[in-house]
Formats: C-alpha cells, sequence, structure tokens
C-alpha cells in the first residue's frame, strides 16, 4: 500500500504549510497514518502520527507545538499543518500506514514531497 503526499513548496522561515494524504482503496486502515521526512544527506526519520480512530496523536519533540496532525473522515485524507517552519525542517515528507508506538513502516513509500523552509 502506497499512499501519496501532496501540498509540499517554498516559504520563508516562521511560515505555514499544510501537507495532504489521501487515503484511498485498501489503505491497512487498521494501522495509523505516520508522516516521516527526509532531509538531504540524512535518513529518512519519523515525525508524527494519528491513530487509525483518530483519537490520538503524537510528535517527536522537534516539531511538537509546531505540527499537527489531522484526519477528514469525509474526505479520507490526513493532514499534517505545520506552524512556525524552521530551515531544519527542509526535507521531502512523506506518509504512510505505520504501526503505533512502533513508528515502523506497513505497505511501501510513496512519492513524497518536498519542503523547503529558506532562513
Amino acid at each position: 500500500v502506497q499512499l501519496q503526499a501532496s501540498g509540499g513548496g517554498s516559504v520563508q522561515a516562521g511560515g505555514s504549510l499544510r501537507l495532504s494524504c489521501e487515503l484511498s482503496g485498501r489503505t491497512l486502515s487498521s494501522y495509523a497514518t505516520g508522516w516521516f521526512r527526509q532531509a538531504p544527506g540524512k535518513e529518512r526519520e519519523f515525525v508524527a502520527a494519528i491513530s487509525w480512530s483518530g483519537g490520538s496523536t503524537y510528535y517527536v519533540d522537534s516539531v511538537k507545538g509546531r505540527f499537527t496532525v489531522s484526519r477528514d473522515s469525509a474526505k479520507n485524507t490526513v493532514y499534517l499543518n505545520m506552524n512556525s517552519l524552521k530551515p531544519e525542517d527542509t526535507a521531502v515528507y512523506y506518509c504512510a500506514k505505520t504501526q503505533w508506538n512502533v513508528w515502523s513502516l506497513r505497505g511501501s513509500w510513496g512519492q513524497g514531497t518536498l519542503v523547503t523552509v529558506s532562513s
């Protein structure tokens, strides 16, 4: 199962972006939906997730208070709202199904979306 992220772009530090992840078809609905990112020259890292029910969210410390994960069940879409962006947030962002509290990939990586934050 591949999920496709969209909504990336270029912003200045302090700006905001909203990424979208459409959940379509057989999307391992019992798993959480996670956001991951890979900065140039670095390993891909977990960033945030929302549980399959939408009732719980989790953020790594580096984005806590700035990023918010939400879900629109009617649109079958998960969002990552990113505020107060920093240059170190520059990365390709991916959404994927993940196991809660383990943050391992379930399915395969889809196409990510590039976020560039300039100082």
